[in-house]
Order: structure tokens, then sequence, then C-alpha cells
């Protein structure tokens, strides 16, 4: 795999700014055509560095609602059958998983309605076993300006540099720092794949 390159980090930043932009203003900001920005997308899509584009409603902006953290204290069993009851829930933002098995979520309720929403969502988990924090504001803003950007090996979780490779295992692409971690790894895979 190819190192990222400055102008790959740039056009990773403005689509960062804008997921919508056209590539014909990326290539005027970065000094490409918008057939060449367009090549360049495509490329860090196939390697994973791209992974869809999306759009981030700010609720705040919209006035839709009093914003809430709330944290569910439950058996790392459970936690997959919340993760899936609450990832597409109204009013749910940010989900997360915990590795003991806890779950915590950041949503919007309005504003007279915030424990009927969160016994909706929390319909059979018992009020002992969750609590929530009205949050006074929130600031979430991933960037790339400024910040070192890696791939890790699938494997041992290194810096993938240009003496990497990648494989396709599956439909799904892995990065790897080296041909024994690649090696390793399609080993364990194929050894999960047939039970043993």
């Amino acid at each position: 795999m190819r190192e990222l390159d400055e102008t790959d980090m740039e056009i990773l930043s403005l689509l960062a700014e804008d997921a919508r932009r056209a590539f014909s203003s990326i290539g005027e900001a970065v000094g490409l055509s918008g057939p060449a920005v367009s090549d360049r997308v495509t490329r860090l899509q196939e390697v994973g560095v791209l992974d869809g584009f999306t759009v981030e409603v700010n609720r705040a902006q919209l006035r839709a609602g009093v914003p809430v953290f709330v944290q569910i204290e439950n058996s790392p069993a459970a936690a997959e059958d919340f993760r899936a009851r609450l990832s597409g829930a109204d009013g749910v933002e940010h989900l997360f998983v915990t590795a003991e098995g806890e779950v915590w979520f950041h949503g919007r309720a309005e504003g007279q309605n915030v424990r009927r929403w969160i016994d909706g969502l929390l319909a059979d988990v018992p009020a002992t076993d969750y609590s929530v924090t009205l949050v006074d504001s929130v600031e979430w803003t991933p960037s790339l300006d400024g910040t070192e950007f890696a791939i890790t090996c699938a494997e041992c979780g290194n810096t993938v540099d240009s003496e990497g490779e990648s494989a396709r295992i599956d439909g799904d692409v892995y990065h790897f720092c080296c041909g024994s971690c690649r090696s390793r790894f399609e080993t364990q895979y194929q050894r999960l794949e047939e039970g043993t």
C-alpha cells in the first residue's frame, strides 16, 4: 500500500469539512483536476481509509431537544441487544459500548418528554441500572488537521507504512505492516472459518 501524501491529507480534510463538496472544487483547492480527485477518493475508499460519507445533523442548531448522556450498567451479553436497539433509535446521536459491557449514549429528547423518551428506549431496564445526566454543552469535532494519520496493522496494531501490504478477504480490505503479519492473519482467519 502506498503512503498517504500531503494531497491525500488535504482531500480528507476538505471532505471532513463538507462531504458533499464537488470534486472540481476540491481539485481547485489542492491543485488537481476533478477527475484526479475522484480517482484519489476512490482509492482511499478501496483501501478502507474512507468508509462512506455521512451527514451529522446538529440538533442543537435545530433546537431539537435537551441533550442527555445515559449510562446503562448491564452484563456484556446484554450489550449487543442494547447496541441493536439504540443504534437506530430516534434522538440517539452517539453510542458507546465499553469493554466491561456498559452501554453509554448521548442523545436529544424533547424538553417536556425526557423521562418518557428514556423509558421508551429502556423499557425493560430497572431504573437503578442506569443513570441520566443532562448535558450543558456538547462539542463533537473529529478533525484530521494537525493529527498524525496512520493505518494500523490488522494483526499486530503497528503502523502500516510504504512497506506494508493489503489483502481483500471475504470482501473486506485488511492492512498489514509486513508479509509475516499478513500470513499469520490469513492463517488464523482460515482456521476460524473452518472451525478448528
